[in-house]
């Protein structure tokens, strides 16, 4: 009998252990190794999720800074940007996985990694740049959206005088009403996990960004020649010598902002199905983003350069070298405003999110910042409004409002983040992380030329910043805060 319940109970638990295995492998077609649900996707999708993620308002700026570097030294910073670009990417991919690069734990974004390699002290510098670099983004994008808005207002107005009136008015008002539109954004909860939000961003960018290079090539091409020269703008009356110098620099500023995209290439990885392995699909995809953004860029920089010449506007929509079409400048324009409405609340999440969470965790039983009331909207449901919320993001946005009007300087500001955070998230941390990661001998020649990479981008990313301060305080000598300007 003994050996009867005991033949019955291996039987029992042979048949157990063979539906488990059934379970595991049918689970495995449908969950990845951490328990979430398979990833789906593919080089392609990266590819097109890089390329809209990068091309944006930095692009309206490459024409002013290949304009103070020339012909020879313009292009070839810009190659030689999205070479360390694609380079510093391609050692970050190696960093989506801790520990081994195809069955190592998975990092979901830029600062998992970060925390998860190298920790401690690395991790906190990391969280501040960050956050720190968002902030000015969100500045950033409102002096670029209030521009833009003032432009449309000053096309129409050229065109009803037909090009008498010089038009001056003040960007003052479509801040506070950028400000404003971003206040209401910023109290919907997740508002950047809305699934259209992306898709409406990219096609704004590349309405605007096409628009702009068509321009370009149209006035070129009415003119028959090229202006500009090799070594950029001409020393004179209007330009000394270290104004030129300074300008140059802040050049490097504006073209690193316009490649300054490696904190989300961790959260584009993680939609990458695997096998191949992650890495390997995220460096084709990096590849190919990275040159066609790159030809994309040196288009509209170079053209924007050729129609213009030493005057090309420092943004290229909204400085009115072009005129006309006016209707076409307008929608370009309601372009950026769109996609800039967007962005700034996908940029700013992060640090709303962060904030809430440190104060829910600090005071979790107050119910200022943890009470939710329920607000009913006819058609919609109800609206969940929390105190905290609404107070911070209010203040948030107020505060970036205020450092827009009184430093509502384009590419100074562009300058000066790129510079802030192209040698940091672009360069130093992917390179530290792949040192360690792939355990690297100190000294190496290995460890020597990424050290030396990491060395020379802080020297450049200085430079930059030091170029963007000079033009920030050169235009401050001249600036009237709340007058009409534009």
């Amino acid at each position: 009998m003994g050996e009867n319940a005991a033949t019955k109970n291996n039987q029992h638990h042979q048949v157990f252990d063979v539906s488990i295995d059934v379970l595991a492998q049918n689970g495995s077609k449908c969950f990845d190794d951490d328990g979430r649900l398979k990833r789906s996707g593919t080089f392609w999708t990266a590819s097109a999720h890089i390329i809209t993620a990068v091309i944006g308002s930095g692009v309206l700026s490459l024409a002013w800074a290949i304009a103070q570097l020339g012909w020879i030294a313009g292009p070839t910073v810009m190659f030689l940007f999205s070479f360390v670009s694609f380079y510093a990417s391609s050692l970050l991919a190696d960093c989506y996985r801790t520990g081994d690069p195809v069955y190592g734990r998975r990092n979901y974004t830029y600062m998992d990694a970060v925390r998860s390699i190298l920790g401690g002290a690395k991790f906190k510098a990391c969280g501040f740049i960050q956050y720190l670099n968002l902030f000015g983004i969100a500045v950033g994008y409102t002096i670029a959206a209030s521009i833009s808005m003032t432009a449309i207002k000053r096309s129409n107005c050229f065109h009803a005088s037909r090009d008498k009136n010089p038009c001056h008015m003040s960007t003052t008002p479509y801040m506070l009403l950028f400000g404003i539109t971003e206040i209401v954004f910023s109290q919907i909860p997740d508002f950047d996990q809305i699934w259209w939000l992306s898709i409406v961003a990219a096609v704004m960018s590349f309405t605007y960004s096409s628009i702009g290079l068509a321009l370009g090539i149209a006035k070129v091409a009415a003119r028959g020649t090229l202006r500009g020269s090799l070594t950029g703008i001409s020393i004179g009356a209007d330009v000394t010598q270290t104004q030129k110098l300074w300008r140059s620099f802040q050049a490097l500023g504006n073209i690193a902002f316009a490649y300054s995209f490696s904190v989300i290439l961790i959260e584009i990885q993680d939609t990458v199905k695997s096998p191949p392995s992650e890495s390997k699909t995220m460096k084709k995809a990096t590849f190919i983003s990275v040159s066609v953004t790159t030809i994309f860029y040196m288009l509209c920089g170079c053209m924007g350069y050729a129609a213009f010449g030493d005057l090309a506007p420092g943004n290229l929509l909204t400085g009115f070298g072009f005129y006309h079409p006016y209707w076409l400048l307008d929608i370009a324009n309601a372009a950026i405003v769109i996609h800039l409405v967007g962005a700034y609340q996908v940029f700013c999440q992060p640090i709303f999110a962060f904030v809430e969470k440190k104060a829910a965790q600090k005071w979790p039983e107050s119910g200022f910042i943890t009470k939710e009331f329920p607000i009913p909207i006819p058609g919609l449901g109800s609206f969940k409004l929390n105190l905290f919320r609404l107070v911070w993001r209010t203040m948030f946005v107020m505060l970036t409002t205020i450092i827009s009007m009184l430093l509502p300087f384009f590419n100074d500001v562009v300058g000066l983040l790129g510079a802030l955070g192209f040698w940091p998230l672009t360069v130093y941390f992917p390179v530290e992380m792949y040192i360690k990661q792939r355990r690297i001998p100190k000294w190496s020649n290995r460890w020597i030329c990424l050290q030396m990479l990491s060395i020379s981008c802080l020297i450049i990313s200085i430079a930059a910043a030091a170029g963007s301060v000079a033009g920030v305080a050169l235009a401050l000598k001249s600036y009237k805060p709340f007058k009409a300007t534009a």
